[in-house]
């Protein structure tokens, strides 16, 4: 999933960036209001992680404006700033969440994943779909407990689909939010049909996979 880490600290922006590529988030920094709204403009992502205290913009502003472009984006307001005010005034502006200062990694990616299941309708980090069970947060599929064997980028595509249930997904929506940006020349829509190819190939060995349905002229989406 993509993420943009607004945060004019650079040591602290790095540390996110680093600490949330390891657990596979596709990342993008901006130290600025305007780097945050040129990135905005030209991409879209699943998390919005946002400083409020930017040099040139309060980032109360850049939330409002940002909702408005980003609207299926999730916000955590992440700031020094303790006031009460601050915090409703972040809620009531389309926030999700609200960490301040200094604040655990593990808890914000624990809230990013609470985040995402509130949003899908899930109860837990564990999906059932058809006769495979979904982990989440351990990153494996299962079928009756033995491991199905998707690599790192079939999994990410998988479990993408699965918290856009029953949504159909366009193949450039695929590759932007599971590899990141393409530019028109390097753009395949064949790499993604091949991900699915294998992601079907490995699973039906063990069971049907039909609620992987293929929509065709558009891409891809999971039937529950």
């Amino acid at each position: 999933m993509k993420v943009l880490i607004v945060e004019d600290e650079r040591s602290m922006a790095l540390e996110v960036e680093h600490f949330l590529k390891r657990s596979s988030w596709l990342c993008d920094l901006a130290f600025t209001a305007r780097q945050a709204k040129q990135f905005m403009e030209e991409g879209s992502y699943d998390f919005i992680l946002l400083d409020l205290g930017l040099p040139d913009q309060d980032g109360l502003k850049v939330l409002e404006e940002a909702r408005k472009n980003c609207p299926d984006a999730s916000y955590i307001i992440i700031t020094a700033r303790g006031k009460l005010e601050d915090r409703i005034m972040g809620l009531d502006l389309g926030a999700d969440d609200y960490l301040s200062k200094p604040f655990s990694l593990l808890e914000l990616q624990s809230r990013m994943h609470a985040i995402v299941r509130r949003k899908s309708g899930l109860n837990n980090s564990i999906v059932a779909v058809g006769d495979f069970s979904i982990h989440l947060t351990n990153r494996v599929v299962l079928f009756n407990e033995e491991d199905v064997g998707l690599s790192k980028k079939e999994f990410d595509l998988l479990s993408y689909l699965v918290l856009h249930k029953n949504r159909p997904l366009t193949r450039m929506q695929l590759s932007e939010h599971i590899w990141g940006g393409f530019s028109d020349g390097d753009y395949d829509s064949n790499y993604i049909d091949v991900h699915i190819k294998n992601i079907r190939k490995k699973m039906t060995a063990f069971a049907p996979v039909d609620w992987l349905q293929t929509i065709r002229g558009v891409g891809y989406k999971i039937k529950l």
